[in-house]
């Protein structure tokens, strides 16, 4: 082999090295940052290591929110209508949180099985329904387009009444 090709050759070698430890690098710090959708049924039966960040989807349960004391700690459960997971939160809550809305909660598994959430999000207008929810309500089969949203209170009326 000529000089020259041996030097094409190397500098060729130490170019996809270089790329591969940026890949390496990249696909390292992305580690840390994923956080995965999971409905209630699937923390139960897949019981995602505390370490692990997820993001918790469903309905609030009917008659599950309780407000401590302070007025910050609130507990409350996430169903798809199949499993119900108890979730803790510190904070304030967004205006439209209520029992039998959709709801996203991101946080860590406990040893308990409970998730302490550090985020709550919820729908923000009477017919949206976080994407991730509405898929696990439709694989678990208690949910399909066009059929009525569950019980409980319906958003957009006083009273909870289905318009």
């Amino acid at each position: 082999m000529t000089p020259r090709k041996r030097r094409r050759l190397t500098i060729a070698i130490a170019g996809l090295a270089c790329l591969g430890a940026a890949a390496g690098l990249v696909l390292y710090s992305l580690g840390d940052q994923l956080v995965f959708f999971l409905s209630p049924t699937d923390v139960v039966a897949k019981a995602p290591p505390p370490s692990q960040r997820i993001r918790i989807g469903g309905l609030v349960e009917q008659g599950s929110v309780k407000r401590s004391d302070d007025g910050k700690t609130i507990e409350f459960h996430v169903t798809d209508l199949t499993t119900s997971v108890s979730v803790t939160y510190h904070g304030i809550l967004p205006a439209l949180f209520r029992e039998g809305q959709g709801v996203v909660a991101e946080g860590n598994r406990q040893q308990d099985g409970s998730v302490l959430a550090a985020e709550v999000l919820a729908k923000h207008d009477e017919t949206y329904m976080p994407k991730e929810v509405v898929e696990a309500l439709k694989a678990s089969g208690r949910w399909k387009e066009g059929d009525p949203l569950p019980e409980g209170p319906h958003p957009g009326t006083e009273t909870g009444q289905k318009p």
